[in-house]
């Protein structure tokens, strides 16, 4: 069996999530995905998400091309969940490319393209103009 793992804030979920989580199904027969923590995402960037982990936790579990859910602590745990997994290939997006290849004695690392023009952040900055703005 190959497994796949990828990982995610996965806050404000969108068309661009679907995508990225549909295509990293396709390259194995079981799709496990890390929701980064509360605390995490602060971390990350700089801001709580707008979702708490446990809406995100549920939210990823129910899409169809999810096998597994866990709770992504820190970054630099990513070999330890590979290995407790068993996962063969890890995916991220293209926004990170680069930053794991460090873990290719262990699995497969493929970035993919994100979706064009869709993003988190964009999401929220824009939500905000829109609220502030009568």
């Amino acid at each position: 069996m190959r497994t796949v793992i990828t990982f995610g804030t996965f806050d404000v979920f969108h068309i661009g999530h679907l995508h990225i989580l549909n295509r990293a199904r396709k390259l194995g027969d079981r799709l496990v995905v890390g929701v980064s923590s509360d605390q995490l995402n602060r971390q990350k960037k700089s801001r709580a998400p707008l979702y708490d982990e446990q809406a995100r936790l549920q939210i990823i579990s129910a899409l169809k091309c999810v096998d597994a859910v866990f709770l992504e602590q820190a970054l630099e745990l990513k070999r330890a969940y590979i290995r407790q997994h068993q996962a063969s290939v890890l995916v991220m997006g293209d926004d990170w490319q680069g930053r794991f290849d460090d873990l290719r004695d262990m699995c497969q690392v493929i970035y993919l393209p994100r979706t064009p023009s869709v993003s988190t952040t964009s999401i929220i900055e824009l939500a905000g103009r829109v609220l502030s703005h009568p």
